[in-house]
């Protein structure tokens, strides 16, 4: 593939979806093109803002929170490995609210618990907590909701839709 063909396949990707340098880098590695011609492909990119890493930042986190629903250290991960600078992940992770967080986890685990068995109360706590942490959710707050829905009536079982 040449590199007019290489540039054009990659901007009308840029134009779809978002995609950062990592991303671009992976596409371009699967064409027949020097490092030089890579380079210079991303370079024009990220100069006609085809490629722009913060926006990337954003879009990520609004998807991985919204339709995902990862917890922030999960998504924040995700975003380090593909080499997003710092200062942009924390400008995106600012943009999930802390309600809506907060509700999301609870709605989270309460599905969850309707398939989580255990002999104790102790082991399901334990169960939904790892899953929950796994899920990205940072163990304070996943302890917190566990502790204010277990204060409340059997608010994780099922006769929640019998009220």
């Amino acid at each position: 593939m040449s590199y007019e063909e290489a540039l054009s396949r990659l901007a009308g990707q840029c134009t779809t979806t978002e995609i950062c340098v990592d991303d671009a880098r992976k596409k371009l590695e699967r064409y027949d093109l020097s490092a030089d011609e890579r380079q210079r492909i991303i370079q024009r990119l990220l100069d006609e803002r085809y490629i722009d890493e913060q926006r990337y930042a954003r879009a990520f986190v609004r998807d991985k929170f919204r339709f995902s629903e990862w917890g922030r250290v999960k998504i924040a991960q995700a975003l380090y490995q593909k080499h997003i600078a710092p200062a942009y992940i924390d400008e995106a992770m600012e943009e999930i609210d802390d309600e809506d967080y907060r509700e999301t986890l609870c709605k989270l685990i309460k599905a969850k618990r309707r398939s989580v068995k255990g002999r104790s109360d102790y082991e399901v706590k334990g169960k939904l907590a790892r899953f929950a942490i796994g899920r990205g959710f940072e163990p304070g707050i996943v302890f917190s909701v566990l502790s204010i829905n277990e204060s409340e009536e059997d608010s994780f079982t099922d006769n929640d839709d019998m009220e």
